[in-house]
Parts: structure tokens; sequence; C-alpha cells
């Protein structure tokens, strides 16, 4: 699964954490591994530009979604239909996000900027496999998705976050007794 991310927004986002939300959704969501996404973070100018462009709406908005290939006929979900092409990579689709709206959004909804990214990954991710939310009964559907794929990610980030801790602190108490380097498995001699 290859995900790409450029960030033109100015603003110093952690890639890696945006690239491992957007992997976590698909892998739970069934995409093939092979598929690919393009994350792209832009200004609230560049995000206002492409909103009236694509939506005809003025002024930036969080999150756009562009969908390449055809879910159903790429063969992006995995154990797709027989006779869709195998082992070559599908194009899933483009996400633009803009970190100055989730930012303000963030502080609206009492959490994190990242927190705020990590969810308008995971919307991007359903709109590129065609949820929607126009209707009350898709809405429903999909924010209902998109919680509970975000809540698995944030109990698995969490628990990577608490083994990486350990380890810090393991590897640093074993250099404080002097068993960090190369030559601790032997006796001195």
């Amino acid at each position: 699964m290859g995900i790409e991310i450029r960030n033109e927004s100015g603003a110093a986002i952690p890639e890696a954490s945006i690239a491992a939300a957007a992997r976590f959704a698909m892998d739970r969501l069934g995409v093939s591994p092979l598929a690919e996404l393009s994350v792209l973070l832009v200004s609230s100018a560049a995000m206002a530009d492409l909103h009236q462009r694509w939506m005809d709406l003025p002024g930036p908005t969080d999150v756009m979604a562009f969908p390449m290939d055809d879910v159903d006929e790429g063969g992006l979900l995995a154990g797709g239909k027989p006779d869709s092409p195998s082992g070559d990579p599908a194009l899933l689709g483009d996400i633009v996000l803009c970190p100055e709206v989730a930012r303000e959004q963030a502080a609206t909804a009492g959490h994190s900027a990242l927190d705020e990214l990590h969810l308008l990954t995971v919307h991007g991710v359903l709109h590129l496999l065609g949820y929607d939310h126009a209707e009350a009964a898709e809405e429903r559907e999909m924010f209902a998705l998109q919680e509970r794929v975000l809540d698995e990610f944030r109990r698995v980030d969490r628990a990577s976050r608490r083994r990486i801790a350990q380890r810090d602190a393991d590897t640093q108490l074993l250099g404080v007794v002097g068993l960090d380097g190369p030559g601790e498995s032997g006796p001195p001699g």
C-alpha cells in the first residue's frame, strides 16, 4: 500500500502519523495492499481555490477527496471481483487536507489538531471508497464507520506509543547498568 504525502501547507505536520491513519483506515476497510493513495496538505488559500473550482463553494474547507480508479471495478478492495486486474497497483485517489481549517475545527471540538487531521484523513478515505453524507441515512452510516475506525486507530496508536516508550525506558536502563554495548554478552576479559 503506497501512501504519498506532500505538505504544501507551510505548517509543520507529523506526516508519518497522517500516513499511519490512512494506512490503518485502508487496511480496516479492506482496500487492496496494492492500492496507492496521495495526501496533499495545502494552505487555506489553496483549499479555497480548490473548493471553489470543484464544488462551486466559497472559502476553504477541511478535506476534499478525489477518487481515481473505480473501487468496484479496479481491484481496489481486497478479494475484489474475480475479473478485476490483479498484480497492478491501483490508484485509490487523492485526499486534500487543510491544516489551518483543521486547527480551527479542533479548537472548537476540544481536541488536538492532529486528532482532527486523523479524523479528516479517515473521512477522506471513506469518500474515496464511495461513502457520502448527503442523505441522513448515508451520513449515519458513514459517520458511524468513521468513528469505529478512528476509535480502533486511537487504541492501536496508544498501545504502540506505550510499547515504544517502554522499549526506550528499557534501553536507557540497560545503558545505565552498562548492558547496552556490543560486548555485553561475554565476561570481561
